[in-house]
Protein backbone atom coordinates (compact mmCIF):
# COMPACT_ATOMS: atom_id res chain seq x y z
CA UNK A 1 0.00 0.00 0.00
CA UNK A 2 1.38 3.22 -0.96
CA UNK A 3 2.65 5.71 1.55
CA UNK A 4 0.95 9.38 2.12
CA UNK A 5 3.75 11.75 3.15
CA UNK A 6 4.20 15.39 4.29
CA UNK A 7 7.18 16.94 4.38
CA UNK A 8 8.37 19.49 7.22
CA UNK A 9 10.56 21.77 5.63
CA UNK A 10 9.83 23.03 1.94
CA UNK A 11 13.82 24.11 1.37
CA UNK A 12 16.51 22.53 -1.21
CA UNK A 13 16.41 19.62 0.82
CA UNK A 14 13.09 19.53 1.45
CA UNK A 15 13.00 18.84 -2.86
CA UNK A 16 14.94 16.44 -2.64
CA UNK A 17 13.10 14.04 -0.09
CA UNK A 18 10.03 14.94 -2.57
CA UNK A 19 11.74 13.29 -5.12
CA UNK A 20 13.14 10.28 -3.13
CA UNK A 21 9.33 9.65 -1.95
CA UNK A 22 7.85 9.96 -5.52
CA UNK A 23 10.48 7.87 -7.24
CA UNK A 24 9.76 4.86 -3.99
CA UNK A 25 6.23 4.68 -5.47
CA UNK A 26 4.50 6.76 -2.26
CA UNK A 27 3.03 10.25 -2.11
CA UNK A 28 3.65 13.59 -1.10
CA UNK A 29 1.10 15.42 -0.25
CA UNK A 30 2.62 18.55 0.53
CA UNK A 31 4.83 20.56 2.73
CA UNK A 32 4.55 22.35 6.25
CA UNK A 33 7.19 25.40 6.29
CA UNK A 34 6.66 28.25 8.61
CA UNK A 35 8.37 30.73 6.35
CA UNK A 36 6.45 30.05 2.76
CA UNK A 37 3.31 31.39 2.32
CA UNK A 38 0.82 28.68 2.26
CA UNK A 39 -0.64 27.68 -1.16
CA UNK A 40 2.95 28.37 -2.79
CA UNK A 41 3.92 25.39 -5.18
CA UNK A 42 6.69 23.87 -4.35
CA UNK A 43 7.31 20.88 -6.68
CA UNK A 44 5.64 22.67 -10.18
CA UNK A 45 6.01 19.06 -12.32
CA UNK A 46 3.18 17.67 -9.23
CA UNK A 47 1.47 20.43 -8.17
CA UNK A 48 2.83 20.10 -5.01
CA UNK A 49 1.89 22.86 -2.34
CA UNK A 50 3.21 24.12 1.27
CA UNK A 51 -0.08 22.94 3.14
CA UNK A 52 0.73 24.88 6.49
CA UNK A 53 3.17 25.40 9.47
CA UNK A 54 4.99 23.03 11.33
CA UNK A 55 2.44 23.32 14.04
CA UNK A 56 -1.07 21.85 11.93
CA UNK A 57 0.59 18.42 12.06
CA UNK A 58 -2.35 17.51 14.14
CA UNK A 59 -4.68 18.80 11.68
CA UNK A 60 -3.42 16.72 8.89
CA UNK A 61 -3.28 13.83 11.46
CA UNK A 62 -7.01 14.50 11.52
CA UNK A 63 -8.08 14.36 8.38
CA UNK A 64 -5.97 11.36 7.65
CA UNK A 65 -4.68 9.11 10.44
CA UNK A 66 -2.25 7.14 8.22
CA UNK A 67 -0.06 10.12 7.06
CA UNK A 68 3.11 9.76 7.80
CA UNK A 69 6.06 12.89 8.10
CA UNK A 70 9.47 13.40 7.19
CA UNK A 71 11.87 16.30 8.67
CA UNK A 72 13.41 18.12 5.41
CA UNK A 73 15.37 20.35 6.83
CA UNK A 74 19.22 20.28 6.61
CA UNK A 75 20.22 21.63 10.26
CA UNK A 76 21.00 18.70 12.42
CA UNK A 77 19.16 20.74 16.21
CA UNK A 78 16.58 22.38 13.92
CA UNK A 79 15.79 18.72 12.73
CA UNK A 80 16.47 17.21 16.77
CA UNK A 81 13.84 19.65 17.80
CA UNK A 82 11.57 19.24 15.75
CA UNK A 83 11.46 15.65 16.04
CA UNK A 84 11.16 15.47 20.14
CA UNK A 85 8.51 17.94 20.18
CA UNK A 86 6.39 16.64 17.61
CA UNK A 87 6.14 12.64 18.32
CA UNK A 88 4.71 12.10 14.07
CA UNK A 89 5.06 8.66 12.34
CA UNK A 90 7.60 9.36 10.73
CA UNK A 91 8.83 8.22 7.55
CA UNK A 92 12.44 7.33 6.27
CA UNK A 93 13.02 8.04 3.04
CA UNK A 94 15.39 5.90 0.77
CA UNK A 95 16.11 6.28 -3.01
CA UNK A 96 15.81 3.32 -5.61
CA UNK A 97 19.16 3.45 -6.85
CA UNK A 98 21.21 3.52 -3.00
CA UNK A 99 22.75 0.27 -2.49
CA UNK A 100 21.93 -0.64 0.99
CA UNK A 101 23.21 -3.94 2.93
CA UNK A 102 20.51 -6.38 3.90
CA UNK A 103 21.67 -5.96 7.41
CA UNK A 104 21.59 -2.49 7.49
CA UNK A 105 19.62 -0.77 10.18
CA UNK A 106 18.05 2.71 9.46
CA UNK A 107 16.18 4.33 12.02
CA UNK A 108 12.78 6.30 11.81
CA UNK A 109 13.01 9.77 9.85
CA UNK A 110 16.39 9.49 7.99
CA UNK A 111 17.08 10.19 4.64
CA UNK A 112 19.03 7.47 2.11
CA UNK A 113 20.18 10.14 -0.74
CA UNK A 114 20.79 8.92 -4.91
CA UNK A 115 23.91 6.87 -5.61
CA UNK A 116 24.66 6.05 -1.38
CA UNK A 117 26.31 2.98 -0.13
CA UNK A 118 25.61 1.55 3.46
CA UNK A 119 27.56 -2.02 3.73
CA UNK A 120 27.14 -4.20 5.78
CA UNK A 121 26.48 -4.58 9.57
CA UNK A 122 25.86 -0.76 9.67
CA UNK A 123 23.36 1.10 12.12
CA UNK A 124 22.33 4.39 10.91
CA UNK A 125 19.55 6.58 13.73
CA UNK A 126 16.92 8.62 13.61
CA UNK A 127 16.20 11.47 11.55
CA UNK A 128 19.79 11.21 9.83
CA UNK A 129 20.72 12.33 6.19
CA UNK A 130 22.97 9.99 3.92
CA UNK A 131 23.49 12.47 1.38
CA UNK A 132 24.32 11.71 -2.46
CA UNK A 133 27.04 9.41 -2.95
CA UNK A 134 28.37 9.01 0.67
CA UNK A 135 29.73 6.08 1.80
CA UNK A 136 29.20 4.11 4.71
CA UNK A 137 31.35 0.92 4.84
CA UNK A 138 30.77 -1.82 6.64
CA UNK A 139 30.23 -1.49 10.91
CA UNK A 140 30.06 2.26 10.98
CA UNK A 141 27.69 3.10 13.90
CA UNK A 142 25.83 6.45 12.72
CA UNK A 143 23.84 8.21 15.98
CA UNK A 144 21.22 10.00 15.62
CA UNK A 145 20.70 13.27 13.59
CA UNK A 146 24.34 13.14 12.13
CA UNK A 147 24.36 14.34 8.24
CA UNK A 148 27.07 12.63 6.28
CA UNK A 149 27.26 15.13 3.05
CA UNK A 150 27.71 14.43 -0.09
CA UNK A 151 30.71 11.72 -1.67
CA UNK A 152 31.50 11.36 2.10
CA UNK A 153 33.66 8.27 2.88
CA UNK A 154 33.58 6.67 6.25
CA UNK A 155 35.81 3.32 6.21
CA UNK A 156 34.90 0.29 8.04
CA UNK A 157 34.22 0.67 11.54
CA UNK A 158 33.94 3.78 12.09
CA UNK A 159 31.61 5.58 14.93
CA UNK A 160 29.67 9.33 14.48
CA UNK A 161 28.24 10.81 17.33
CA UNK A 162 24.77 12.22 17.36
CA UNK A 163 24.61 15.76 15.81
CA UNK A 164 27.67 15.56 13.91
CA UNK A 165 28.01 16.79 10.46
CA UNK A 166 30.43 15.08 8.12
CA UNK A 167 31.32 18.10 5.54
CA UNK A 168 31.01 16.91 1.20
CA UNK A 169 34.03 14.68 0.63
CA UNK A 170 35.49 14.12 3.93
CA UNK A 171 37.31 10.91 4.37
CA UNK A 172 36.86 9.30 7.99
CA UNK A 173 39.88 6.43 7.97
CA UNK A 174 38.58 3.00 9.73
CA UNK A 175 38.25 2.49 13.34
CA UNK A 176 38.04 5.98 14.07
CA UNK A 177 35.20 7.42 16.58
CA UNK A 178 34.00 11.19 15.81
CA UNK A 179 31.96 12.52 19.00
CA UNK A 180 29.08 14.15 19.15
CA UNK A 181 28.57 18.19 17.98
CA UNK A 182 31.22 18.20 15.73
CA UNK A 183 31.56 19.68 12.16
CA UNK A 184 34.14 18.14 10.03
CA UNK A 185 34.91 20.06 6.84
CA UNK A 186 34.70 19.93 3.29
CA UNK A 187 37.66 17.64 2.49
CA UNK A 188 39.01 17.27 5.37
CA UNK A 189 40.67 13.48 6.36
CA UNK A 190 40.46 12.16 10.13
CA UNK A 191 42.80 9.53 10.55
CA UNK A 192 42.84 9.35 14.47
CA UNK A 193 39.49 10.12 17.27
CA UNK A 194 38.06 13.28 17.85
CA UNK A 195 37.14 13.77 21.26
CA UNK A 196 36.45 16.86 21.71
CA UNK A 197 33.39 18.95 20.22
CA UNK A 198 34.22 21.19 17.11
CA UNK A 199 34.70 22.53 13.89
CA UNK A 200 37.68 20.44 12.28
CA UNK A 201 38.95 21.22 9.12
CA UNK A 202 42.43 19.62 6.64
CA UNK A 203 44.03 16.71 6.06
CA UNK A 204 44.79 15.50 8.60
CA UNK A 205 42.13 17.53 9.98
CA UNK A 206 42.58 20.05 12.80
CA UNK A 207 39.94 21.89 15.46
CA UNK A 208 39.97 25.34 14.91
CA UNK A 209 39.52 27.21 18.02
Amino acid sequence: MNKNVIIIGAGGHGKVIADIIEKSGDKVLGFLDDNVPVNTTIIKEKDIKVLGKVDDTEKFINENPNVEFIIGIGNNKIRKNIAETKKLKYYTAIHPSSQIALDVEIGEGSVVMANACINTSAKIGKHCIINTGAIIEHDNVIEDYVHVSPNATLCGTVKVGALTHIGAGTTIKNNTNICSNCIIGCGAVAIKDIEEEGTYVGVPVQRIK
